[in-house]
């Protein structure tokens, strides 16, 4: 990689945090209210289909830039499994770590909560029996780079699934998606979070990012294999699934 480029890849790296970590008191919230608690229902839908999937029933399960932690506590919770969480954005974990303390049962081994940045993941190659990301792949820098590492601490034969904003495909239902999305969400979102450049990078994130199809090609060139997706909401958002192979 070149100088210009790393460095391009860096402040964006960095530019995204600072705007995380300024809206993380706020970020559940506006994620409920803005989807309609829609995110909730996702998020279980994620852990299900994980779940068709995992091979083994003593699972360990890394969970990609968890955010505020709702994913890893649904794996958590759905799964069985032993799961760890991972994130850039400290004050993201610090809130993800006062919820998994409040939720841990007794006698049960707690989330692992570790900083770490998704294109250089703090793991062995190999280690996980499953991968997951939620609203996470379009915030990095190189799409197929964070593919790339998701792939290595995936042990052959295990299963990826990424739960991203996509495009919506009904008919007549995209242009009333876009206008809420670009006009009431940042809206909304600026005024509760006090961050209107927060809010307005998200329509903007997901304009970037491969819709559907296009994310299944990058995610067969990285080198996975049984790729699948599901629509979710008629498209606003997909669940991604896909196998490192043997």
């Amino acid at each position: 990689m070149s100088d210009t480029r790393k460095a391009i890849e860096n402040d964006h790296a960095r530019r995204v945090r600072e705007m995380f970590a300024t809206i993380a008191g706020r970020y559940d919230l506006l994620n409920h209210l803005l989807s309609g608690q829609m995110d909730k229902r996702w998020r279980k839908l994620v852990a299900r289909r994980l779940r068709e999937r995992l091979e083994t029933n003593d699972a360990v399960v890394l969970d990609v830039a968890c955010g505020t932690g709702d994913l890893s506590l649904e794996l958590f919770e759905t799964l069985g499994a032993r799961v760890v969480a991972t994130d850039f954005c400290r004050p993201m974990l610090e809130i993800a770590a006062r919820k998994v303390a409040k939720s841990t049962p007794t006698g049960r081994t707690p989330i692992p909560l570790i900083e770490g940045d998704a294109l250089r993941l703090p793991f062995l190659d190999r280690s996980f029996d499953g991968v997951t990301i939620a609203f996470g792949l379009r915030n990095l820098s190189n799409v197929e780079r964070g593919l790339a590492e998701l792939l290595r601490v995936l042990k052959p034969g295990a299963s990826l699934a990424i739960l991203e904003f996509s495009q919506p495909v009904v008919p007549g239902f995209s242009f009333l998606f876009k206008a809420y999305f670009t006009k009431l969400l940042p809206f909304v979102g600026g005024l509760i979070s006090g961050s209107r450049s927060a809010y307005r990078y998200l329509p903007d994130s997901v304009s970037r990012f491969p819709d559907q199809k296009e994310l299944v090609a990058r995610m067969q060139q990285v080198g996975f294999e049984r790729v699948e997706y599901q629509n979710l909401t008629g498209g606003i958002a997909a669940v991604h699934l896909a196998t490192r192979p043997r």
